[in-house]
Order: structure tokens, then C-alpha cells, then sequence
């Protein structure tokens, strides 16, 4: 799923395991930069927020976590705004980052606001159904509205200082929202990797996916194609079953009867190599991040070694690979295994890290499921659209069935504009190699509202600290982006 639920960067252990691809590659989720050695962690700040913004009769408040850094800050100079996302927000951003670099030339005072539902920012005691009601992105840019208006009179801002918000994946929608929804206290907003179109069946996703393979070279794509081929055959039959058993080390022996284990079976295999391509080079925690040197290379590398046997035993070593990397000892493939973490309410529970919660909302916002429907997709066709769909009422009930995800992915679209959002001093950024990227805005006939779009760069690339080995055309994109942002100040 959403390689955007492709970051949940807490990793999720054995006893989570069938939740790893639903909580940290696919939902699509910003990472985190490194920390620097001579910088200090700023402590955690709250916020009293409506529970309901919508609903002057409920009065029941929360309190909202959020970070604060002066480091830059000028008198008169402007308000820097980092959205949070479907994660927990991390104070580490608070000193490191290209927005940082902006904030820095800018003389920026800079806030970082967690989303509510995610991380510490807990509106309700649990995670029921009923509760949940209050999660969606309405009420996040209402609380990013209100924080305005509360920092405006927290720190006595004179009256047209000018907030510019940041934001990259579901956190970039938020960004362009939030310019658009109000204008009068957000002046401008960079966009990154933002999948502005609420769409049911993301199977461009794959497409993607396959196409940023390919840029290693086309004999990783027959070698990975060729693999998923043998991958059924060996299905067929009971001594098949048994060698995919021990070939990827399944936590328990398979029943190809299961139709939905057969059905996340093929798509935590395919998300190995789609979380990869996602965050391709994208200098998200250097060393000190799991999976860091795990690129495009190192798969396609795997794939395409002949020493290491047939099709099917290379993609058995890519996750391998992946399971060494986070510590995992066996593959849970089991569905009703993943549905049973996912229907835990609780914030003490694995599925708090966000999968649940980003699964709410695929469920009523914006669908985006990474499904096999498109023909000839690399890794099969065994998870099509209903087994996702079938995730939505198997964890938060009957009622929550493809009507009513209809229902929320064109309102979601009718509300905000989808690829056809009219506003000013916004600028969508986009990685070629994202796959997140087949749902924004690429190009732009607008001088007011520029696009840019970045080759051979991966899911929020610019958002990180620079490096040696960033691609010229990042370099250039992180330099157009602080112009931009001077023009907008000045306006």
C-alpha cells in the first residue's frame, strides 16, 4: 500500500512483522535527516486544539506536539512551517534540512507541527472507529490554521508576517492545501512529492516503479519479471510450496488455498524492491539509517548475478537483504495476521506507528493503493484492487466498502482540486524516480505556481541536506527553490 502506509521509520519487529510494508516503505512517508554532532534536540512544546473544528457545540480540546527553533530567526523576518505527516514527527528536522538552509538566509522562525492522530499528538484515548472520525485532512488544516493564529499571538508577530509551510508527501498535499484553504494566514508553500489526486487504484505506482528499474538497465526487469513468473509456478505445485517456504523464509508453511495470503505474499515481495526505488539516494539519514546504502544498484545487482542461481533465488536474496537489514527472522505473510494488528485501537499497539491510522484514511480520503491491476505490471497481478479494498471493512468494519471509498475519493477531489488546484506562490516539486510522482503536478504554465520536476531524484529528495553526490539538477532545484521563496517574501 500507501509506500506513503510507503518511514513509519520506527521499525516494526517480529512480533509486526507482516506490518513492516504497511508502516515504513510504502506509505510514502517523509524520513529523517541526519543529526548533527554540535546540535541540541529542541524539547517537545503543546498546543490546545478543538477536537472538532467543524462543530461549535463540541468543546472538547487536545493538545498538539510541536517544535520551535530560533536558531535563525530575525526581527521582521518570516515564519517557517514544516507540516507533519503520517508519522511521528521528528525533532531532528528542527536542525538539519534544506528548509533549515532557506530559514537561515531568510532569517526564518521556524515550527514544526505533528499531525494529530500521529506520533505523541493523541485527540482521543484510543484508536476506535468512532474516535477516528475526527483524523482527516480538513481537520489537520484546521489545526495548522488555528496554530497560526496562536503563534501570531504567542510571540506578539507583527500583523503581515508572512508564513510559508513546508511539506513533503502526504504532508506536501497539506501544504498546497493549506496556501489554498487559507490564504490570509499562509503566503506561500513548497510541495514536495505530493500525490495532489486522490485516486482508488494507484496502479501507475508499479509502472513507475518498473520504469526506475529499468534505469539500471532492462535485464533487472526481465530478471525481477522473470522471477514473480517462477514465483507462480512454484505455487502450482506442493513441492513449489515448500521451496518459496524455505526460499524466503515464511513464517509458517503456505496454504494456497488463502487467496488473500497468496495476495500479500506477492505484494510484501514486490514492495522490497518498491520501497527501495522510492527512496532511492535520497540522503534521508545517511549512515545511521536503516536500509541507507540499499538503492536501485544494490537490488538490480542481485538480480542480475547469475552466480547466485535462478530468477526466483535472487529475488529470495533481495529479501533476504531487506530482512537482515530490519532484523527480521521470518516473512508473516498471513492477511488476517496484518488485519488483526491493524484493528488494534490501542496507542500502545505496533499499528499506533501509523498504520492504522494512514489506513483510516486511505479508507475514506484518498484510496491510493499500489495494486497489480495495470496489464503486464512487473510483479504479476495477484493484488488487484479488492484486496484492498476488502482491508478497509476487515479492519474498521461493513460500512467502510468501496461506496464509501468512492464517496470520500471524490470528495477529497472536489474539495481540494486534485490536479487541477488554482492557487499562487506554491511550487510542486517531484523525483522522477518517486513513483508518488504519477499523482502531481509536473508541469505548470504558471509563473505564480512553478513546477518542478527533477530526473533521476527520488520521493522528497529535496527536502534533505545536501550532499557530494546530489545530481546537478537537485543542486539547481534546492537553488530555484530559495529564489522562490525570496520572491515571495517580497511580495
Amino acid at each position: 500500500m500507501f509506500k506513503m502506509i510507503l518511514y513509519f521509520l520506527t521499525i516494526l519487529f517480529v512480533s509486526a512483522s507482516s506490518l513492516r510494508h504497511k508502516t515504513r516503505d510504502k506509505y510514502g512517508l517523509l524520513g529523517e535527516p541526519p543529526m548533527l554532532k554540535n546540535k541540541v534536540l529542541p524539547e517537545d512544546e503543546w498546543f490546545s486544539q478543538m477536537l472538532d473544528h467543524f462543530d461549535p457545540t463540541n468543546e472538547n480540546v487536545w493538545m498538539q506536539r510541536y517544535f520551535t527553533s530560533t536558531d535563525y530567526f530575525k526581527d521582521g523576518g518570516p515564519i517557517f512551517l514544516m507540516i507533519g505527516g503520517e508519522g511521528e514527527a521528528s525533532p531532528v528536522w528542527m536542525t538539519n534540512g534544506a528548509w533549515l538552509d532557506y530559514a537561515s538566509t531568510y532569517g526564518a522562525l521556524c515550527f514544526q507541527l505533528e499531525h494529530r492522530y500521529y506520533g505523541k499528538s493523541h485527540p482521543t484515548n484510543n484508536m476506535s472507529v468512532e474516535n477516528m472520525k475526527y483524523l482527516s485532512s480538513e481537520q489537520a488544516l484546521a489545526d495548522i490554521a488555528y496554530f497560526i493564529r496562536g503563534m501570531n499571538n504567542k510571540y506578539n508577530l507583527p500583523k503581515g508576517t508572512k508564513w510559508i509551510a513546508f511539506g513533503g508527501s502526504y504532508p506536501g498535499n497539506l501544504a498546497a492545501w493549506v496556501r489554498s484553504k487559507y490564504p490570509h494566514l499562509v503566503h506561500g508553500a513548497m510541495s514536495a512529492s505530493g500525490p495532489l489526486l486522490a485516486k482508488i487504484d494507484f496502479q501507475e505506482y508499479f509502472q513507475v516503479v518498473t520504469d526506475s528499474l529499468a534505469t539500471y538497465g532492462n535485464n533487472c526487469v526481465s530478471a525481477v519479471k522473470g522471477a514473480n513468473n517462477q514465483l507462480e509456478k512454484l505455487l502450482k505445485h506442493p513441492v513449489g510450496q515448500k521451496s518459496i517456504f524455505k526460499k524466503f523464509k515464511l513464517c509458517s508453511p503456505l496454504k494456497i488455498n488463502v487467496k488473500k495470503d497468496i495476495a500479500n505474499l506477492f505484494e510484501v515481495l514486490a514492495d522490497n524492491f518498491a520501497g527501495v526505488v522510492q527512496y532511492n539516494k535520497d540522503n534521508r539519514g545517511f549512515k545511521k539509517s536503516p536500509g541507507w546504502n540499499i538503492t536501485i544498484d544494490t537490488v538490480c545487482d542481485i538480480m542480475t548475478n547469475e552466480t547466485i542461481g535462478i530468477y526466483i533465488d535472487r529475488y529470495a536474496a533481495v529479501n533476504q537483504l531487506l530482512m537482515d537489514t530490519y532484523n527480521q527472522t521470518c516473512v508473516d505473510y498471513k492477511y488476517k495476521d496484518m488485519i488483526n494488528l491493524l484493528k488494534n485501537e490501542s496507542w500502545d499497539s505496533a499499528a499506533s506507528e501509523g498504520g492504522r491510522q494512514w489506513m483510516y484514511q486511505t479508507c475514506t480520503e484518498f484510496g491510493y493503493y499500489q495494486t497489480s491491476s495495470k496489464k503486464n505490471v512487473l510483479f504479476g497481478d495477484n493484488f488487484p484492487i479488492n484486496f484492498f479494498i476488502d482491508q478497509c471493512s476487515d479492519i474498521f468494519g461493513n460500512e467502510f466498502d468501496k461506496g464509501l471509498l468512492l464517496k470520500g475519493v471524490k470528495r477529497t477531489n472536489t474539495l481540494y482540486g486534485g490536479l487541477d488546484i488554482e492557487e499562487s506562490r506554491v511550487v510542486y516539486v517531484h523525483g522522477s524516480i518517486d513513483p508518488w510522482h504519477a499523482l502531481g503536478i509536473l508541469s505548470s504554465n504558471s509563473t505564480s505556481a512553478p513546477a518542478i520536476y527533477i530526473e533521476g531524484t527520488a520521493h522528497c529528495a529535496n527536502m534533505y541536506p545536501a550532499s557530494d553526490q546530489d545530481l546537478p539538477q537537485l543542486t539547481d532545484a534546492r537553488k530555484r527553490i530559495s529564489s522562490l521563496i525570496g520572491q515571495w517574501l517580497a511580495e
